[in-house]
């Protein structure tokens, strides 16, 4: 971390400057774990147990804020503030950082734009526009998260989707060169706006029309501003190239680009795929060894969620103009090889008992529950609920499905280049029946898989969920406990700290925040929701 500079440093006086350089060690002779002299501070948070996000050992320490920085960190002794924070039996961590969000979309909305279920978590900054989605215009999104502002800090990227869909819209066949230089151009603009990196979701159309070449070439501009590749892969499953084929891509995209390469939501897909996890790790570990920037991000749960499209409708069927796949189901012969291909699909997903749906009337309920009440099959159930959403008639397609295994979660979850997420959505009560992953995934992963089952220390979960991340993604000066570092903070009650949202209440907020810190405002005060909107939206450093 950089020594705070004279400009964060602006209006204070000489000694002041002093005692905060001396507060972080960095002045002959000076030790942060030293006493600070007599200081005054806009905040001190006082007497907590301190998590820094470094990974090192928790240690007992006060944590100092001015304005929107964090002024000193250590034994602060008698320093004075305008507002002190006992946090005696607390714990004070960074904000955490999700690096794979779909709340995006939400927190432009008036009823979300506080960001209160992500606040509840610890989360101070997401990143939007994942799965290669996302609008292509990212100085419109950040004029919108700027004007009125929203609750968390918000960093962009650029989707590869959704710029081959403005290019090529959705055909099922490689770019010519020119296409591909408009593509390049998009990427670039997008870089140039200060987004942190390329997200693909070559899994999803338009995504998955794209050869792996054409990501290289995308990924090589990504890469020349120092941003990253985050890929939904190809394939989590046996769909396509296989599992440990996607993983492979990745891997020789970010070889070919000299990119940092991020496997997203990284999971083993399916009765067919468990297991693998151990290969995909000693494949990543290779890649590591090579030279390679590689890396992972993960959510605490069992069940991912998708659609009935993404999860059963084969990519072949989706190509073409709007309403292609419509057209298809009307033809005899191509709806024989649809159902066929959908069959096929849910079997990799492990039937329809495991498939629950997010919205409309069917909320809650499993696709086998809806064929059965329909007395039809499972696939023309799936066809009718997709016609029904097409004519407005609220047949929700969004689907829940429970396809992974503890012995993968676990295993992935321990490794040291992994990171964590929470791929989830904000949804207002009453709208639908959201995974919970979007109201609970990181306090999930401390209490569930540190707290209860000790697949990782506190230290190890924290780190994955803030100086990792932000080393990563080169987020500067956020993720750690340091001087100068922005002062997004938490103070968190580690007996309270839960996820409440359950899969058929998915809604409930998460306990045990009881302040939350946002560029040195306070979001959450002795765990009440301020709605402040003190987030920013963020852009690379270049």
């Amino acid at each position: 971390m950089p020594s705070p500079t004279p400009r964060r440093h602006a209006g204070r006086a000489l000694p002041a400057v002093l005692a905060a350089l001396a507060a972080a060690g960095l002045l002959a002779g000076t030790s942060a774990a030293r006493p600070a002299a007599a200081q005054s501070y806009d905040l001190v948070i006082r007497g907590g147990t301190l998590v820094d996000g470094s990974g090192g050992p928790a240690r007992a320490g006060d944590v100092a804020v001015d304005g929107d920085r964090i002024a000193a960190v250590g034994d602060l002794g008698a320093a004075t503030a305008g507002r002190v924070i006992d946090a005696n039996g607390l714990h004070v961590f960074p904000g955490f950082i999700d690096t794979h969000s779909h709340a995006m979309p939400a927190l432009l909305r008036d009823q979300l734009r506080t960001a209160r279920p992500l606040l509840a978590q610890g989360i101070t900054t997401i990143f939007a526009n994942p799965d290669g989605g996302g609008t292509v215009d990212l100085a419109d999104q950040r004029a919108r998260i700027r004007d009125p502002g929203v609750g968390v800090n918000v960093g962009q990227l650029i989707g590869h989707g959704s710029v081959r869909r403005a290019v090529l819209g959705m055909q099922a066949r490689e770019a010519t060169p020119e296409e591909l230089d408009r593509m390049r151009t998009y990427v670039r603009d997008g870089m140039d706006g200060g987004a942190f990196g390329l997200s693909s979701g070559l899994y999803y159309s338009p995504g998955s029309y794209a050869p792996t070449g054409e990501v290289v070439e995308l990924a090589r501009i990504a890469a020349g501003y120092g941003g990253v590749y985050q890929s939904h892969i190809r394939d989590e499953s046996d769909y396509s190239i296989g599992l440990l084929g996607a993983v492979d891509e990745v891997i020789e995209i970010s070889r070919g680009s000299g990119i940092t390469g991020v496997v997203t939501h990284i999971k083993a897909l399916g009765p067919r795929v468990w297991g693998e996890s151990a290969e995909i790790v000693r494949r990543i570990e290779a890649a590591r060894a090579e030279g390679l920037a590689v890396y992972a991000d993960q959510y605490p749960y069992e069940a991912s969620g998708t659609s009935i499209v993404g999860a059963l409708v084969p990519r072949w069927a989706l190509a073409g103009d709007d309403g292609a796949l419509y057209a298809r189901m009307e033809n005899a012969e191509e709806r024989a090889r649809l159902v066929a291909d959908m069959w096929e699909n849910l079997d990799r997903r492990g039937g329809a008992d495991r498939l629950m749906l997010q919205g409309g009337p069917h909320g809650g309920r499993t696709l086998a529950d809806v064929a059965e009440e329909r007395r039809m099959d499972a696939v023309e159930t799936a066809l009718a609920l997709l016609v029904e959403a097409r004519e407005g008639g609220g047949g929700g397609t969004g689907l829940t499905s429970f396809n992974m295994n503890d012995e993968d979660i676990e295993r992935f979850m321990a490794q040291p280049w992994m990171m964590t997420s929470s791929d989830g959505s904000l949804w207002v009560p009453g709208e639908g029946h959201p995974h919970p992953r979007g109201f609970g995934a990181f306090p999930r992963r401390i209490r569930k898989y540190v707290i209860e089952e000790g697949v990782t220390t506190l230290e190890q979960a924290v780190h994955a969920m803030t100086a990792l991340p932000a080393r990563v993604y080169g987020i500067e000066g956020r993720g750690v406990l340091e001087p100068g570092a922005a002062a997004d903070v938490i103070v968190v009650d580690l007996a309270r700290f839960r996820d409440t949202a359950e899969y058929d209440d998915p809604h409930g907020l998460a306990e045990g925040v009881a302040y939350s810190l946002v560029n040195g405002t306070l979001a959450i005060e002795e765990g009440r929701f301020t709605d402040a909107l003190a987030g920013e939206a963020i852009v690379k450093a270049r």
